[in-house]
């Protein structure tokens, strides 16, 4: 049987949008990979989703993962379906008003597919969670450095 691997992900928006950045902590066996990257001008629920994108991103083969997050968007968007039923809608989430975030939506669920099993557990943020006071420390660091990415799709949509 495959051990999981576990994922621990947050992300920050310092204005919401404004400049933000995720941070991660990947653990499997007795190994440790911690992945941060900013963003000049994104939003907190980009990059909350984001985080886990880029760490399964990394995996070349089907696993069996944990993800924990404070994030319920993250986490309902899976386990109650709305990221399926928005894609099934062409990204609507109802006749009026287009999904947020469909781009990340649209790889996340791509990604999770690819694997044997993808389970979520949600954490309260700011508590002492270890690992999620880890990765909030890496998000943020991340979206005060100086060298920012630009988040294309986010501000392509601005522009519209």
């Amino acid at each position: 049987m495959l051990e999981e691997i576990n994922i621990f992900s947050d992300g920050s928006s310092l204005g919401n949008p404004g400049p933000g950045g995720f941070g991660v902590i990947m653990r499997w066996k007795d190994k440790e990979l911690k992945l941060s990257e900013g963003f000049r001008k994104t939003t907190n629920n980009r990059m909350e989703l984001l985080g886990p994108i880029t760490a399964l991103r990394k995996l070349k083969k089907p696993q069996n993962i944990l993800i924990t997050t404070d994030s319920r968007y993250v986490i309902d968007g899976i386990e109650k379906g709305w990221a399926k039923k928005w894609q099934k809608n062409n990204w609507m989430r109802d006749k009026k008003n287009k999904a947020l975030n469909s781009d990340l939506w649209e790889q996340f669920i791509d990604l999770c597919d690819q694997h044997l099993s993808v389970k979520f557990k949600w954490v309260k943020g700011h508590i002492g969670h270890i690992e999620n006071e880890e990765c909030d420390l890496l998000a943020k660091n991340a979206a005060m450095s100086n060298k920012l990415n630009i988040d294309e799709m986010f501000e392509m949509k601005e522009l519209e």
